[in-house]
């Protein structure tokens, strides 16, 4: 059976188009496809407070094209959340119903829990080693997510508003950053030592930068070296030399701190990147209710 994700973030918009396939208890979910489109809203959201006829008529248009898309690709089912930048755009109630006239999608605008809730779906735990502790690191243009893991249990979470976009536009007050920074200095002691679990797509392809095998862990010491490698570039240099998109060039830097920072705060010595996320955890949440209306 076939699903799809939309993924509307503060620096792109993503469509996931996966297969599931039913092998007795455990199912194999298949990434058939996935499109990035770059849309950067929390340009505007985070900065003017809205977003603008532009972003919004290029975001409509985007929705028209993926949902031709689903259609061809035949999905059984779809799911479109906004997170981040619609959250705080002023007219991103208006943009929702602007696309849902045009478009057909029907988008949700989720809370930063919610959207914790939704990359939980993935049910990556129980890939996790019971007698060991995990912090789930997720790095976005408007926010993190935060959520920590003992023994196969989601223990607590929490949304801060510290992501890449608000970053580059110095939206990001001290006082921000020390909320977080007490947040994983309270509850990290606890269960240490603790291992990283990072996701995004920054982190993602600074993993691919490293160049280490997959299934292997990223250090905090490589992670720390990589962060001042890149910082040797300008980023004019990032996209010629380094092969980086335009609109990832300039966010990694802040991404790369936002990692790091986590990582020494909670004494994480080394993070897993498995590359998995909200879209994948649309589609998982998309499988289940599928398979309980099978029952009922």
């Amino acid at each position: 059976m076939k699903f799809a994700a939309i993924d509307i973030g503060s620096n792109a918009v993503r469509l996931l188009l996966s297969r599931v396939i039913e092998n007795g208890k455990y199912p194999i979910f298949k990434k058939e496809s996935l499109i990035r489109i770059p849309i950067r809203l929390g340009e505007d959201a985070f900065v003017r407070k809205r977003i603008s006829a532009e972003k919004a008529e290029q975001l409509v248009n985007t929705m028209r094209g993926f949902k031709f898309l689903i259609e061809a690709y035949q999905a059984i089912d779809y799911m479109a959340c906004a997170t981040s930048a619609m959250r705080e755009a002023e007219n991103g109630e208006d943009v929702v119903k602007e696309i849902m006239r045009r478009s057909g999608i029907k988008l949700d605008i989720v809370a930063g829990q919610k959207e914790a809730d939704i990359i939980y779906a993935n049910h990556f735990e129980e890939r996790l080693d019971k007698n060991k502790s995990y912090l789930y690191i997720d790095v976005g243009g408007g926010s993190t997510e935060l959520t920590l893991f003992s023994h196969n249990q989601s223990i607590t979470s929490h949304s801060f508003n510290i992501g890449t976009v608000r970053l580059l536009h110095g939206l990001v007050p001290d006082s921000r950053w020390k909320d977080m920074k007490q947040w994983v200095q309270v509850i990290a002691p606890e269960f240490k030592p603790v291992i990283g679990i990072g996701s995004g797509g920054n982190i993602n392809k600074m993993f691919k930068l490293s160049r280490i095998k997959t299934g292997k862990p990223i250090s905090y010491k490589r992670l720390r070296e990589l962060d001042k490698y890149l910082n040797t570039f300008s980023l004019d240099e990032r996209i010629k030399i380094l092969g980086l998109r335009p609109d990832r060039a300039d966010v990694i830097i802040p991404a790369a701190d936002i990692f790091t920072s986590v990582m020494k705060w909670a004494k994480i010595n080394r993070m897993y990147v498995p590359e998995i996320g909200l879209s994948d955890g649309m589609i998982r949440l998309l499988y289940e209710r599928h398979m309980a209306n099978r029952k009922s």
